[in-house]
């Protein structure tokens, strides 16, 4: 009897912890949350509050965009107050930023699981185990790279006009296109940028010129407005550039100048501590230009620098210029005969210079203790066969060498006029063969006459080429009349042309090889009769003679 009371009390106790085991444990109660700030910009700090039922592990979630969250805190950045049956949470000193995403309002969720993307799912957490609050994202451009070079805080951003900036926007719309970057409220950027799909994108500009000081740069797209925009401070500091970076002494140089003050006067440009340019005034935007030879200095590497009325040179970054050995030869152009004249500088001092042109020897000296020469001459020749325009001038002296060059004259001598044998003329009688004279009016040009070429054929297109000829004509067979001003040229036994019809033309080289038109085509025939009718007339006569002799020596005869 005491055995099965026992049993039935054990039987009641096991009934009585089913329903208790099969009972879940309550999940935390999450009452309230807040966060400071509740709007703001990618990279925004937000500090997390709230109160709950207990103190169990939390996550804090936020939403990039409609299916992707990301967990930004976890069980080991809060901290619990009790008070009574209610715990008051907060985050500890390591707050979380804002990731990157686009702009406008973002769920910021806490709560007692780590759910990751599912922490919008209400199948998996009720409403009481979670609290959500809207983050509202602001777009913003800060400043990330200055030259090339990275910079630690963009609020320290400065460089000079022309400086090239690179910049990041966050918070803008996702995928925007058509973004520009502005300076001062003036598009800046040379091309238009677009967004990622988390509305962040990079772009580069350069500083236009501008007054020194701070100045903002913002940015503006196809849903962006350039005042919903957080912008970036640049400060302006005064430098210059130049032009080139390289030159030889007497090459002109200009310099520019930014970031000075409005207005600022008394100006000048050093170069190697020497003052080369004053007088200058900066415009009311503290920009200026100014443009000088380059001083006789030797060979070498010099430092380029301003200064003005309020504007120390130390406040200026030097820019390099290199001063390199430099010729001048004048002139540059001309003819055959032309008298050329080099001069150099920047060269090695107390050295001999030697000067060729076309390949040869034209002139020697020796570079004075600042490195110059000048003063050696010579004319300009042309041996080559065919015409060449440059006409390379070299100088060596020491160890370096610099070649420029001449230019030679194109322009072609005017087209000889003949004169004799005119069109229509007969020249010789009879034989086998003539040699006529042929003459033209003399063609000028201030390269002089090198030679003519004459052409003789026996049709006006000069293709037959059975008696047609082509030949220079050196000066030694011709002869030139100096009073008339003619040329004539006497064709050689060996050149001499048979019976027949013949076309002449003649034109004329100069000393630089240009070659003139073609004089006008005059026609002539070469001897009265064909060999073959002298011949009959020669026998017919020599018959008729004969038979004369014949018929007197008859007469006499019969007279006796």
């Amino acid at each position: 009897m005491k055995l099965l009371s026992r049993l039935l009390i054990a039987l009641l106790v096991c009934l009585i912890a089913i329903p208790v085991m099969a009972t879940p444990v309550q999940a935390a109660d999450i009452s309230s949350m807040s966060l400071k700030p509740s709007s703001g910009t990618v990279g925004e700090e937000v500090y997390i509050t709230g109160s709950c039922d207990d103190d169990d592990d939390y996550w804090v979630y936020y939403q990039i965009d409609t299916d992707e969250w990301v967990q930004v805190l976890d069980d080991d950045n809060f901290e619990f107050d009790a008070d009574g049956e209610e715990y008051d949470y907060t985050t500890k000193d390591d707050k979380f930023l804002i990731p990157e995403s686009c702009s406008g309002k973002h769920a910021i969720t806490i709560c007692d699981k780590d759910l990751g993307d599912d922490v919008d799912d209400d199948d998996d957490v009720e409403d009481d185990e979670k609290f959500s609050r809207d983050f509202t994202v602001k777009p913003k451009v800060e400043i990330i790279e200055i030259a090339g070079d990275e910079i630690d805080d963009p609020d320290d951003a400065k460089g000079a006009t022309g400086a090239e900036v690179k910049v990041k926007g966050t918070g803008f719309g996702e995928d925007e296109e058509d973004i520009d970057i502005l300076f001062e409220g003036e598009v800046v950027s040379e091309e238009k940028f677009e967004a990622d799909e988390y509305g962040t994108w990079e772009g580069t500009f350069e500083v236009p010129s501008t007054s020194k000081g701070d100045h903002d740069v913002s940015a503006e797209g196809e849903d962006t407005d350039e005042d919903d925009v957080e912008e970036a401070n640049f400060e302006v500091t005064p430098g210059i550039s130049l032009d080139v970076k390289s030159g030889s002494p007497g090459d002109p140089l200009t310099v520019t100048g930014s970031g000075f003050e409005e207005r600022e006067k008394s100006i000048k440009i050093l170069f190697d501590g020497d003052t080369v340019a004053d007088g200058i005034e900066a415009d009311r935007d503290g920009c200026w230009t100014k443009t000088f030879d380059v001083p006789q200095y030797p060979k070498g590497k010099y430092d380029v620098t301003a200064e003005g009325s309020y504007t120390d040179k130390n406040d200026i970054d030097e820019v390099e210029f290199e001063v390199v050995p430099g010729l001048v030869l004048s002139p540059t152009q001309g003819h055959v005969g032309t008298t050329l004249s080099v001069s150099g500088s920047a060269f090695p001092k107390n050295t001999s210079v030697t000067i060729t042109y076309d390949g040869v020897n034209k002139g020697s000296g020796t570079t004075k203790s600042n490195g110059t020469f000048s003063g050696i001459s010579f004319e300009a020749t042309h041996t080559q066969t065919t015409h060449t325009t440059e006409h390379p001038v070299v100088v060596t002296c020491g160890s370096t060498t610099l070649t420029t060059s001449f230019t030679m004259e194109s322009v072609a001598p005017p087209a000889p006029t003949p004169t004799s044998p005119a069109s229509g003329d007969r020249v010789g009688f009879a034989g086998i063969k003539f040699s006529p004279t042929f003459e033209w009016q003399a063609a000028s040009d201030d390269s002089g006459i090198s030679h003519y070429v004459l052409q003789i054929a026996s049709n006006a297109q000069f293709t037959s080429e059975a008696i047609s000829f082509s030949q220079n004509l050196a000066e030694g067979h011709l002869t030139v009349g100096t009073e008339s001003n003619t040329v004539s040229y006497a064709l050689p036994r060996d050149s001499a042309l048979p019976y027949g019809s013949y076309y002449w033309r003649v034109k004329a080289v100069d000393g630089a090889q240009n070659e003139s038109g073609w004089s006008t085509t005059y026609s002539f025939k070469a001897g009265l009769l064909p060999l073959w009718a002298l011949i009959s007339i020669v026998a017919s006569i020599a018959v008729l003679i004969g038979a004369l002799i014949y018929l007197l020596i008859r007469r006499r005869t019969s007279y006796d």
